[in-house]
């Protein structure tokens, strides 16, 4: 069986950047890349220091390259299957049913969203329809924005975004959900409200025009963004026992560690503020502590 001192499941911002610092620590690295990047429909990213809206694939690509240079890291396609403790570390299991060994483990899998099933969308998703006011509000300021999502996520995401515009249109696709008390807020910013269930977007070259309600109804707007959850990319978290939060991400404490001694977690999977910059600081934040500890067992 391979046996490497560390592995990190997830080759995006997180997991890339952990591989970096360890590899710079002369550190015998995998890397598996399942290849499903949560942007991947994204057409730039931001809010990242001196790469501000540069293509995803073009980060990652420029990521991967600079790793070139540290011969102990190694690359690999495929999805993690399985992961186990075994004696002082772990034994993952890849798609092709290989095993590997490691000593200490990274998790940096990622988060899947909910993306709302509404005709239409899939064309318009990352270039006028987005979940993150923060990765792309800036670009849709001061237009007609409209918000899906329901409840207290919906009502969330229509108060956040009065920063960016002042003319809201908050769809539940069906009955609101809120309080009398959400109610009021919402009128009190006049922000608008419509229940009505949607029946499709309509757009050309990835900019919304209208939304099209099963009534016949039609309004304007320029941009969507929606509130409708997620779930973690991969379950290797759960099977090695490590706590999720009420919110569902994975519980990590000082440098991005878990409960489960020698598991760590970073990026998305275990943070509500989930921006690319944000992500490969927890990476390189797991990988320094990965090899302090690497390093204190060395030396015992």
């Amino acid at each position: 069986m391979e046996s490497f001192e560390a592995i990190i499941v997830g080759a995006g911002p997180a997991g890339l950047s952990a591989a970096l610092i360890l590899g710079r620590c002369r550190r015998r690295v995998l890397v598996c890349d399942a290849g499903s990047p949560r942007n991947a429909a994204s057409h730039a990213l931001h809010g990242f220091l001196s790469r501000d809206g540069i293509e995803p694939a073009e980060l990652l690509r420029l990521a991967r390259e600079q790793l070139g240079p540290y011969q102990t890291i190694e690359l690999r396609q495929g999805e993690v299957t399985d992961a186990s403790r075994n004696g002082k570390g772990f034994v993952l299991t890849l798609k092709d049913n290989v095993q590997v060994f490691c000593r200490k483990l990274l998790l940096a899998t990622g988060v899947v969203d909910h993306v709302p099933e509404i005709e239409g969308l899939g064309p318009l998703y990352g270039r006028s329809v987005f979940h993150c006011p923060y990765c792309d509000g800036w670009e849709m300021r001061d237009q007609p924005i409209a918000v899906y999502g329901r409840g207290e996520q919906g009502l969330g995401l229509a108060l956040e975004l009065t920063q960016w515009s002042n003319d809201l249109l908050l769809c539940t696709d069906g009955p609101s959900q809120l309080s009398e008390e959400g109610l009021q807020r919402l009128a009190g910013l006049k922000i608008q409200l419509r229940e009505e269930r949607i029946k499709r977007l309509e757009g050309s070259d990835g900019s919304l025009r209208e939304i099209v309600f099963a009534t016949g109804a039609r309004a304007a707007r320029n941009a969507m963004f929606f509130s409708t959850g997620q779930h973690q990319r991969s379950n290797l978290a759960e099977k090695l026992g490590c706590e999720i939060t009420e919110q569902g991400c994975i519980a990590t404490g000082n440098y991005e560690i878990t409960n489960v001694p020698g598991v760590y977690a970073a990026g998305d999977a275990s943070r509500m503020v989930q921006l690319v910059v944000v992500a490969a600081a927890e990476g390189a934040q797991a990988a320094f502590a990965i090899n302090q500890e690497l390093l204190r067992e060395d030396l015992d």
